[in-house]
């Protein structure tokens, strides 16, 4: 265990999205001596793993382009969090010490408490999951039925990717196709689907009830016959904080007040998907990491200086979903991430969907350049594209 008693040590727990963004922020201090924790030793563009499993990209960039010189990285896993003697410890068997704590952990594949679906099904939230699925899929016939299940982002985007690569896909929904979209905009990816010669099986009726090796067993009675079952339904939460004695929500993530500083402990605070604010539920994933993350970051600067940290806050512009490569659709919103009757698709929303995933990245890049480069209050934020900078072509 490392400790220089003339800094201010802070551990962030995770290298994702929100993970980085809050290092490279903290290295705006130089008494602050900033330890990034993660298991990989490349970051993961969680946007794109449905690219992966296609294989149009890697999905993976390296830290040097998007970390400060700064934060030490630590490629391991955190086990646990010692509050009383302020330790992290590691799976190498390690402990690493802090002053102040991130807590940017991130989501992984939801609970697959459908009966088979743990044994016959393949998730792709993680980038492990993700490879895993792509080897299965290059393994599979190329005349091969696909199953994707869940009709939100990930399943739509997975779909299509595959649909255009030449793959027989069927979409289970197990509810309503896009749900977050609005009307206007959920028509577009349906037309956009059938295009693609993707099967769209949606309405109450749908929802997966049990997996077996060649098919998915809906609640109706129905049986969808398939050579793989890609598995796209949902989230978890790694279970760190409650393991650590940490109180958190339903789903696993760390109880914390408005300014995101957990309820047990003010040296402890979380960013991104594993944050639990004032039991406020902030959709998961890109946009509210990337806003959480420098937010998360001020929190303990704040502190370090002897401040009370600001209440926290997601500002929404709406929803980036790729439907292949030729084209996506950009779903504007409301800040409160309720969806609006506008949309941008075809290719010029694909166009909008790649501008918006490479320029996180440069984001990013800036960043590690110069901590602040982001503006860190959610309605100043550039990174999100809004109405007004948008092109005005609407499908």
């Amino acid at each position: 265990m490392t400790k220089h008693s003339s800094r201010t040590e802070v551990i962030v727990i995770g290298g994702g999205y929100a993970g980085v963004l809050a290092a490279n922020r903290l290295t705006s201090r130089d008494d602050v001596a900033v330890t990034l924790v993660n298991p990989r030793s490349a970051f993961v563009e969680r946007v794109r793993l449905h690219q992966l499993v296609a294989g149009s990209d890697d999905a993976v960039v390296e830290y040097k382009d998007v970390l400060s010189e700064q934060v030490k990285l630590v490629v391991d896993t955190a086990t646990g969090i010692d509050r009383q003697a302020r330790t992290v410890s590691l799976a190498d068997g390690g402990t690493l010490g802090y002053d102040h704590l991130i807590y940017a952990v991130g989501s992984s594949s939801g609970a697959l408490q459908v009966p088979g679906a743990d044994r016959f099904a393949y998730p792709i939230a993680t980038l492990e999951e993700a490879e895993r699925l792509r080897q299965a899929v290059a393994a599979a016939p190329v005349t091969a039925a696909l199953t994707v299940v869940g009709g939100g982002a990930t399943g739509i985007e997975t779909a299509a990717e595959l649909a255009e690569a030449g793959r027989s896909v069927t979409l289970v929904c197990g509810g309503q196709l896009g749900a977050y979209f609005h009307a206007n905009g959920r028509r577009f990816v349906a037309k956009r689907l059938a295009a693609l010669d993707v099967t769209v099986l949606d309405g109450p009726g749908t929802k997966a009830v049990s997996v077996t090796a060649d098919a998915v067993h809906l609640a109706d009675g129905r049986e969808v016959r398939g050579h793989l079952t890609i598995w796209a339904a949902g989230f978890g939460i790694p279970d760190l904080a409650a393991r650590s004695g940490l109180s958190t929500d339903e789903t696993g993530r760390l109880l914390t007040d408005e300014t995101l500083t957990s309820i047990d402990d003010d040296r402890i605070v979380a960013a991104g998907d594993a944050a639990a604010p004032s039991g406020r539920s902030f959709r998961m994933g890109c946009q509210s990491a990337s806003q959480l993350g420098p937010q998360a970051a001020d929190a303990v600067l704040r502190r370090i200086e002897g401040r009370r940290p600001e209440a926290a806050g997601v500002d929404f512009q709406g929803l980036c979903v790729s439907l292949g490569r030729g084209a996506g659709i950009f779903q504007f919103s409301r800040k409160d991430d309720t969806a609006i009757r506008f949309h941008i698709g075809g290719r010029m929303g694909a166009r909008v969907k790649e501008t918006v995933v490479s320029h996180t990245v440069k984001q990013f890049s800036a960043e590690a350049r110069k901590a602040g480069a982001r503006a860190l209050k959610a309605k100043d934020d550039a990174e999100q594209p809004s109405v007004e900078a948008m092109p005005t072509q609407v499908s």
